[in-house]
């Protein structure tokens, strides 16, 4: 990130919640920045500094926001763009590619990702190692793709015996979705697969429940919660949920 009048793009995740569970690497490019750019909640995590300019900016508008930051970089700014967890995942780092896409203009912009600590990760460590085996994510918001995809997403992973995880599973706007996720899965994978329920992971409100698909209820998820559903060999060890790395 070097440059005396071009400026440059850090796309950079700041890990599930916890301060020290961002990386060094994203720490030192914050520190060089000189304007932040993200979703409120997330740009909130950012100190405010001498120098420093912090837009903050209200969902669903991330191809603006993507453009806005080219825009800054193209008059020799230095953008730090901000997801939580890992910009690479249902997060701004395809945003801002897309943005470039659609602008030719900046075609020489200088960007680099910067990963981070997903949600589903740290979902998944803490409540041991539901992912240890094959396993795919699917962002259950229809807000970007229609829910008979997420549906149909939904019902191969499951017959494929994969291990799953699930962004953004049920919101105020669309209560009963995650219902028939809930009735997919049963009817996919019967009533006996492990599912966790992990909301608000490396926060203080950090609450971890694993039930079966037959306990499941739409209630125990919203939009803070990552939703692991395990494959048919998961299984319990003491107060961890665990899939072993081999298959019978």
């Amino acid at each position: 990130m070097t440059g005396q009048t071009k400026g440059w793009i850090a796309i950079a995740g700041l890990g599930p919640g916890r301060d020290d569970l961002v990386t060094p690497e994203v720490s030192q490019v914050l520190a060089q920045a000189t304007d932040v750019i993200g979703y409120i909640p997330y740009v909130a995590r950012v100190a405010p500094r001498e120098g420093l300019n912090l837009h903050p900016t209200d969902n669903r508008v991330e191809i603006d926001r993507a453009l806005h930051a080219l825009q800054l970089a193209a008059v020799g700014a230095r953008v730090v763009v901000v997801s939580s967890g890992d910009p690479g995942v249902f997060a701004m780092a395809s945003a801002v590619f897309e943005a470039l896409e659609n602008h030719p203009e900046f075609a020489d912009a200088e960007i680099r990702v910067l990963p981070g600590i997903t949600a589903m990760l740290a979902a998944a460590a803490a409540a041991g190692a539901p992912l240890g085996h094959d396993f795919c994510a699917i962002n259950l918001s229809d807000n970007l793709k229609p829910w008979a995809t997420v549906e149909h997403r939904l019902r191969l992973a499951a017959r494929a015996d994969f291990a799953m995880a699930f962004y953004n599973p049920r919101s105020k706007s669309r209560p009963h979705q995650f219902a028939e996720c809930l009735n997919i899965l049963r009817q996919e994978c019967g009533l006996d697969h492990l599912i966790t329920f992990a909301r608000a992971v490396s926060t203080p409100e950090q609450r971890i429940s694993t039930v079966t698909l037959g306990e499941a209820t739409p209630e125990m998820a919203d939009m803070r919660t990552i939703v692991l559903v395990g494959n048919a060999a998961t299984r319990r060890v003491g107060r961890y949920v665990y899939t072993p790395r081999s298959v019978s």
